[in-house]
């Protein structure tokens, strides 16, 4: 019965959704901002930085990798707890990890081969994820230590990823701001530009669950996702098209448990080990609009995600192997966190169908993702 009240509850909130959101309002009260070191490395300092806001809530990031290492958040209760995978010390995240919180850049999901084309000229990328390229290649953004200064209500990180890093053409100039707002919204702004023609697909890979960090799976967790359509998928988990989610295991235009249908006798499953794909949203203006609605029934915690990418990428957290300690000895198994990476679509250089992910000089590459916490009854 809760689930099915769930459903009906997140069908209602979708529908009645704004089409867009204020970007950042202004706030008569502070956030709290400290910042304490958090190690060094190749003999730079790394700083943790603390963003609290009125209602308690607490956003803690580090520089090294714009990684998002904590989220404290209230349930119905008003009970805190940690919703987002991460470590306490910066020799976890050195050590190899799934992306935990990190920025993904310079281009977010995969590239097939390794390669891609433009202006007649073919570019050859490191080749992590099998035979393709992933998340940036050997060295992205997420293992990158970033210049950091206090802005209102957060942190801005910059860098200058030089050309050819990684296989990428031009240098590129990127700033990343994470404001926290006293709505419970962590507000993701995203700039970059370059002095030559490259590709660029950033996005942020946190990972969650609502009932709190390493505390069981997710499949209970209820999901809505504003999308009729997601790409397919071979074997290496590169799209090979468009298709409608209508009568397959990835509709989530009603609310459901990302349970219900994870273990469907179902190829692209199969290829996934659950979900591990892109879902077409049906906001592709580049507007700042709704993209999915994520509730936990026992904590009553509720995730709202606001992007102006055509694309999120929703895992399940299928590779995790336990292999992993969070931040409070918990271990992290397989699905016990689950993504939502707002993003451009995998391999969209190679597939000319897709949203055009080159970036060209003159122009400004922007985007803007919202993850707003709140709870529901």
């Amino acid at each position: 019965m809760k689930a099915i009240f769930y459903l009906i509850t997140l069908a209602f909130i979708i529908a009645c959704q704004p089409k867009s959101q204020t970007v950042v309002k202004e706030q008569k009260e502070k956030i709290d901002i400290s910042h304490s070191s958090f190690g060094s490395l190749d003999g730079k300092d790394v700083q943790l930085y603390e963003l609290k806001n009125k209602n308690g809530m607490i956003v803690k990031i580090t520089n090294y990798g714009g990684i998002i290492t904590s989220i404290i958040v209230p349930d119905r209760n008003e009970n805190m707890d940690d919703v987002t995978f991460g470590f306490n010390t910066l020799e976890s995240y050195i050590d190899d990890h799934p992306y935990f919180g990190a920025i993904i850049g310079r281009y977010g999901n995969r590239i097939a081969n390794g390669k891609f084309t433009l202006d007649g000229n073919e570019y050859t990328l490191p080749t992590n994820n099998g035979d393709h390229t992933l998340h940036g290649g050997d060295k992205g953004f997420d293992k990158q230590i970033w210049d950091a200064a206090l802005i209102d209500g957060g942190v801005r990180l910059t860098r200058l990823s030089l050309d050819m890093e990684e296989g990428f053409p031009g240098n590129l100039s990127v700033t990343v701001d994470y404001i926290l707002t006293n709505d419970n919204e962590i507000v993701m702004s995203y700039k970059a530009t370059t002095d030559k023609p490259t590709i660029c697909n950033l996005t942020n890979h946190a990972y969650f669950n609502l009932a709190g960090e390493g505390k069981g799976n997710i499949e209970s967790h209820m999901l809505a996702i504003v999308a009729d359509n997601y790409n397919p998928v071979d074997k290496g988990l590169i799209p090979i098209g468009i298709s409608s989610v209508k009568d397959t295991p990835f509709d989530f235009t009603q609310s459901k448990m990302i349970g219900q249908d994870i273990n469907a006798d179902n190829q692209q499953i199969k290829y996934g080990g659950g979900y591990d794909h892109n879902w077409v949203l049906n906001n592709q203006d580049g507007d700042l609009e709704l993209a999915a609605i994520v509730v936990e029934p026992e904590s009553g915690r509720k995730l709202e995600v606001f992007t102006t990418e055509p694309g999120v990428q929703f895992y399940t957290g299928n590779f995790l192997s336990g292999n992993l300690t969070g931040k409070r000895g918990e271990v992290y198994g397989k699905r016990s966190g689950f993504c939502l990476e707002t993003q451009h679509y995998p391999d969209s250089p190679n597939q000319p169908e897709f949203p055009i992910t080159t970036l060209l000089p003159g122009e400004t590459y922007n985007s803007q993702t919202i993850y707003k916490f709140s709870t529901v009854n």
